[in-house]
């Protein structure tokens, strides 16, 4: 991948980066994820990060843009937004602080701040038009076809779906990072940032707050998990059965994903799936 600062198309660019366009500056790639290749850019002892949707996915950073930049003053712990445009092939890029690495090692007081963090996400008034009319930069999609892609071909997972909809009052009124996990927070100096706000949109915390749980527990292990899960009952005052329902629907997600298309896999993740499935009312090893 070539790319330069100098041939990107920028629409905003905040002014600090204009003025260093035309320094010397490095390329470093980062891991990349599965919608967007991603650089790290030093110059001037500063350093940034690009990422370039080169890929299927075509997300808005219009409003992703946006969406930081009112984070960002609103004391949300985000990356801050310098610039976005379009390189030379009219792919979208978005040009952000870099904010360190993910996080390597947990502990009880490093999930006490990821838990905290995702809460005060989901405080941010969605209302409050101090500085804007509204907030049209938070989208808002039909839950069912934006987390669960092509599910009208999988009827068992359909039908599961469907009736755990039917148990609760599903509302899409906060905002949702909608991918809250450990790949999607950065850790620097004691410091944590949320990124990769592709997701971010008006929905139900309780999903977003079962999906992260559910994220933690499968990939980071049932230690973490419960411990992150009992950090979430105690900020929250959502009933045991909001969490299993919204617990289902994260583990039906992602049977969902396998089905369709890659999911990171690992030691033991098989086992944890088939453990959660075992204490879920609503659920059944079928599935798999």
């Amino acid at each position: 991948m070539i790319i330069s600062l100098e041939s990107i198309r920028w629409v905003d660019l905040n002014e600090e980066i204009r003025c260093l366009l035309g320094k010397p500056y490095k390329l470093l790639p980062l891991s990349p994820g599965l919608e967007a290749d991603v650089v790290k850019i030093e110059c001037n002892d500063h350093s940034y990060v690009l990422k370039i949707w080169n890929k299927d996915s075509k997300p808005d950073i219009r409003s992703q843009y946006e969406l930081l930049s009112e984070l960002n003053q609103r004391g949300i712990q985000v990356s801050k937004p310098y610039g976005w445009g379009m390189d030379v092939d009219s792919n979208q890029v978005l040009l952000t602080s870099y904010d360190g690495e993910p996080i390597a090692k947990l502990s009880k007081t490093k999930l006490e701040h990821l838990a905290q963090m995702l809460i005060k996400v989901h405080g941010y008034d969605v209302n409050d038009d101090t500085d804007k009319t509204d907030a049209n930069f938070i989208s808002q999609y039909d839950f069912v076809g934006y987390f669960f892609p092509s599910i009208e071909l999988h009827e068992d997972i359909y039908q599961i779906l469907t009736s755990l909809l039917q148990r609760t009052e599903f509302r899409q009124d906060h905002l949702i990072h909608g991918d809250y996990n450990l790949g999607n927070i950065l850790e620097e100096d004691d410091q944590y940032t949320i990124i990769d706000w592709t997701n971010g949109q008006l929905g139900d915390p309780r999903y977003d707050i079962a999906w992260s749980i559910f994220l933690m527990t499968i990939y980071a292990g049932e230690r973490n998990g419960k411990m992150y899960s009992a950090l979430f009952k105690s900020l929250t005052e959502y009933t045991p059965d909001d969490t299993e329902i919204f617990e289902a629907m994260a583990c039906l997600r992602w049977i969902l994903l396998k089905r369709v298309a890659n999911v990171p896999m690992g030691p033991d993740v098989m086992q944890r799936i088939k453990k959660i499935i075992g204490n879920n009312s609503y659920l059944n090893h079928e599935l798999l």
